[in-house]
């Protein structure tokens, strides 16, 4: 899943890389304390084996069996069991829960077959007294002393085995005089590895959560030039494009983009105060002479015989002029819209009565078409009177000019919250998709439409969006309804 937030990503990626990286270390700090836990038990049990390997007196192994579990450095809970046989195979010593089925499932390995004690001379230290056998404790506490015909004992074999009770730590050896076998549960180092794990588990669980907060506030803070340089793009308008983004204490990896977006903004300014000075220009320059050819033109038809050709082609120029006039005072207002310059001469007015008489002209200037009006009653609004009508108007010929033939026109007026909403709704073949988000583009008006059969420059829209923006409102086309167009305007209520 691709996360779309640039401070998530970083944040999530932070944790994620953490987080690897502690269980890692977690496992082998884990490992590493369980295999000296495994290591110094082995090395006791090693010595331990050893010394039941070596000839005893019976009276020896309740002794030795007592202090085992402290031999071995575990808790007297622990389950410790022994098993040594003699050079024969029969029990010398046995603990009480050794029996042949645990033996058997215990699995002893085999065990290599020591040098006899034949092969070795006696070793007997004459500096000292004799002793006997009978008042040794061990040869390894009186290492003066070796039984006559003993042989050294060879390494224990040692191993983890695990059985239907829990694993054991098994040691085993034999020697000239025996053979020894010693088990010790690993239940306690298991559990005591369990608690560690269950420690590492909180304290990772723990970190991370600390991690991502730390990442997600280090991430916010590194981020925060760009939230700055989006706030100061967001201020930027048609009408603030002279608005720079100041460098100031910026960081060094964002100072290079501020500076290429100030760039940007002054070439924009220069070709928007270009386009829009050539459009006021034009549109002004050519209102004189389109003026003076008007007056020509009406001069020249009241001299001209009437119903004659001469007259007839000059009242087709008269209607060109007056076209082209209409033309040159959208352009105009357009390009004041632009440059964030257009006057309003704002009054209080009722909307429900200009629509109310709008109706009576629809009448005459539609005939074929069913009006229907639901304009609630005194829908009152700040805004100049004349723009506002050339709104309401340029949206009702639009419904008229772009009907279908016997259609309709609905017109609907209401308040909602503290706005005023007029939908003109008419009965239209559909918008196709792709032209549905170019309907308020300059001198755009869709294929079915370039021909002089229907009125329009494709002008009226567009110019009707920005007088709506001019009083703070808007102007939207709404969403696609089989068999019908409709647009909604939107202006502030009046307080």
């Amino acid at each position: 899943m691709k996360l779309n937030s640039f401070r998530l990503r970083i944040a999530v990626l932070s944790t994620v890389l953490a987080g690897s990286s502690l269980m890692a270390f977690s496992f082998v700090a884990w490992r590493l304390i369980y295999v000296a836990k495994v290591s110094r038990l082995d090395a006791r049990l090693e010595q331990q084996t050893r010394r039941a390997a070596r000839p005893r007196l019976s009276d020896w192994w309740p002794g030795f069996v007592r202090a085992l579990p402290g031999e071995l450095g575990t808790d007297v809970a622990t389950p410790i069991r022994l098993q040594v046989l003699d050079a024969n195979g029969s029990p010398i010593y046995q603990s009480e829960d050794w029996s042949e089925d645990w033996s058997a499932e215990l699995r002893i390995p085999a065990l290599p077959t020591p040098p006899s004690p034949a092969s070795q001379p006696p070793q007997l230290n004459r500096s000292r007294s004799p002793r006997t056998f009978d008042s040794l404790e061990d040869s390894e506490i009186h290492p003066d002393f070796r039984f006559p015909g003993a042989v050294p004992v060879p390494e224990p074999r040692l191993g983890t085995q695990t059985l239907d009770n829990g694993s054991w730590r098994v040691g085993a050896v034999r020697s000239a005089h025996a053979q020894a076998v010693i088990a010790v549960s690993l239940e306690a180092i298991d559990q005591e590895m369990g608690a560690i794990r269950n420690i590492f588990l909180v304290a990772i669980s723990g970190t991370l959560l600390v991690v991502a907060v730390g990442a997600w506030g280090l991430a916010g803070s590194a981020l925060r030039p760009i939230r700055k340089l989006t706030t100061e793009i967001q201020h930027v308008t048609i009408t603030g494009l002279d608005r720079q983004v100041p460098v100031g204490e910026a960081d060094v990896e964002f100072v290079q983009l501020i500076q290429v977006f100030n760039q940007m903004l002054e070439r924009l300014e220069r070709s928007f105060k270009q386009a829009s000075r050539f459009s006021g220009d034009a549109a002004h320059e050519l209102k004189t002479p389109l003026a003076i050819l008007q007056g020509e033109l009406e001069r020249a038809m009241q001299h001209a015989e009437p119903g004659s050709e001469l007259q007839q082609n000059l009242s087709n120029l008269l209607d060109e002029v007056s076209r082209l006039n209409g033309i040159v005072r959208k352009l105009l207002l357009l390009s004041l819209a632009d440059a964030g310059q257009m006057s309003l001469y704002t009054v209080a007015v009722d909307l429900s009565e200009m629509l109310t008489v709008m109706l009576e002209d629809m009448e005459l200037l539609a005939p074929h078409l069913t009006v229907q009006m639901d304009i609630a009653d005194h829908l009152w609004v700040w805004g100049d009177r004349d723009l506002l009508m050339q709104v309401l108007q340029n949206l009702i010929s639009n419904a008229i000019k772009y009907n279908l033939p016997n259609g309709w026109i609905q017109i609907q007026g209401q308040q909602q919250d503290q706005s005023v909403r007029i939908t003109v709704t008419n009965a239209s073949n559909p918008i196709p998709d792709g032209e549905r988000d170019r309907i308020f583009d300059r001198f755009y008006r869709g294929d079915p439409a370039r021909n002089r059969k229907v009125e329009g420059v494709g002008l009226g829209l567009s110019l009707s969006r920005e007088i709506a923006r001019a009083h703070n409102g808007d102007l939207i086309l709404n969403e696609a309804i089989e068999g019908q167009t409709a647009l909604t305007l939107t202006l502030p209520l009046k307080d």
